[in-house]
């Protein structure tokens, strides 16, 4: 009996499991158009308000992921990884994990995508590097990683179509905080990408698109458990957002710093998270048997300078300026830079990751539209983070604009979206917990 879209709707209403078949009825028409928007938008509802098991996940995951192309690695010698982050500010660590674990023998072939709205996008970054080409052909990109062994790449247009739909009629049916469909969006396009081994960064706190701990961890979980079930190596690190992850925020700039943590130049927490993401990446690959001997690959690849090496071998093929390796001042450099001063004494306790990344992206390092222009050069540098002692007029951060107005405006929207208390602060947590097929760990 052929499905149809009137009794997959009453049966997710009445609160009923959905068939293999009636998800992938649902997910092609919605691929192709056969289904009315108000009927997917009923249907997300009553997904929202219902739920979804585990199976339904897992189909409704599979078949947008076979609504469009289903990309080959299998001509790629190991295991092809991927790292997929939820979002967040200052989130450099595909960056610095790319070259990295390739400079450790697992191949990184890494489909990104462009910032839209707080959090900023790996191919913006990337395209800050002149030259620097996002647009391969799945030939090149293929032949790259079977060369250099790392290649990041837009999206094919024709990647998880239904995801495409779905997702824009979420947007404006308040249905997108919905763990079923979540996990499904993002999922769908990491396993039509074709990477066997995943390792997710799912975000927690005031930057996250998951505020609470809880939260987090259940949509990790979730994804996971399909990734597991399609026959990926999967695992995921629930780490922290409730301030930016590296300093540098905007395009250029995050550029900047990933080559100085590659460099050996710069330590700290986007260090600290990307070696725990990579360490998880080459066991994933079957290049280290525990986390511990994981890092201590990766660390060797930064001593030994291979991972800034396969950093400049993957600009130079992708046609971008690999000079900038050694010398970042040919990143694109903004006209205007103003410090942030502190105005009370005391300690900070809290930023609003969220505000601070709306504000790199109104002076123009994000978009608000798709089509929107970016100014690479834009954005600021945090001098200080959460724990930290500060005095007035200490420097929280330095903005880098491309006029007056901007500095200005930025620098009231940092001051506003930083707390400064009389008492002392702990740091953030990085890491909460780390979530496998069979267990969770929290840290």
């Amino acid at each position: 009996m052929i499905p149809d879209i009137i009794s997959i709707i009453e049966k997710k209403k009445l609160g009923h499991a959905l068939t293999q078949e009636e998800i992938a009825f649902f997910a092609d028409g919605a691929a192709h158009g056969t289904i009315r928007d108000y009927q997917i938008a009923a249907l997300l509802m009553a997904i929202r308000l219902n739920g979804m098991n585990r199976e339904e996940t897992v189909n409704l995951t599979l078949a947008m992921a076979r609504s469009g192309d289903m990309v080959d690695l299998s001509a790629i010698p190991g295991v092809p990884t991927d790292k997929h982050s939820t979002g967040g500010v200052g989130d450099t660590t595909t960056l610095i994990l790319a070259p990295l674990v390739a400079a450790c023998g697992v191949p990184v072939a890494k489909m990104s995508g462009r910032g839209l709205g707080h959090t900023g996008g790996t191919l913006d970054k990337l395209e800050s590097i002149r030259g620097f080409r996002i647009g391969l052909s799945m030939a090149e990109f293929i032949a790259q990683v079977q060369r250099i062994g790392v290649s990041v790449i837009g999206q094919t247009g024709n990647l998880a179509p239904a995801d495409k739909e779905l997702y824009a009629l979420r947007d404006v049916t308040s249905t997108v905080d919905s763990l079923p469909l979540i996990a499904s969006s993002i999922m769908s396009k990491k396993l039509a990408s074709g990477a066997q081994g995943i390792v997710l960064d799912v975000k927690t706190g005031s930057g996250a698109i998951m505020h609470t701990l809880r939260e987090s961890i259940d949509l990790a979980q979730a994804m996971v458990h399909i990734g597991a079930d399609a026959g990926r190596r999967m695992v995921a690190l629930v780490t922290d957002m409730g301030e930016p992850l590296g300093s540098h925020v905007g395009n250029a700039l995050e550029v900047k710093e990933a080559i100085d943590v590659l460099s050996g130049r710069v330590q700290g927490p986007l260090l600290t998270v990307s070696l725990a993401l990579g360490s998880y990446m080459l066991m994933a690959g079957g290049a280290a048997q525990t986390p511990q001997q994981g890092e201590a690959l990766l660390r060797s690849a930064l001593e030994n300078g291979s991972g800034l090496a396969k950093l400049r071998d993957m600009i130079a093929a992708q046609g971008g300026d690999a000079r900038v390796c050694d010398d970042v001042s040919l990143l694109p450099q903004a006209k205007v830079r103003r410090d942030v001063p502190a105005l009370a004494p005391g300690y900070l306790h809290r930023m609003d990751t969220t505000a601070l990344g709306n504000t790199a992206q109104r002076i123009g390092a994000g978009r608000r539209e798709k089509t929107d222009i970016i100014d690479y050069s834009v954005g600021f540098v945090l001098n200080k983070r959460i724990g930290d002692a500060v005095q007035p007029g200490d420097a929280l951060a330095t903005v880098y604009c491309k006029n007056e107005e901007d500095a200005a405006f930025a620098i009231h929207e940092i001051q506003s979206a930083i707390a400064i208390r009389p008492e002392q602060a702990l740091p953030l947590k990085l890491i909460h917990a780390i979530v496998e097929v069979d267990r969770i760990t929290e840290c």
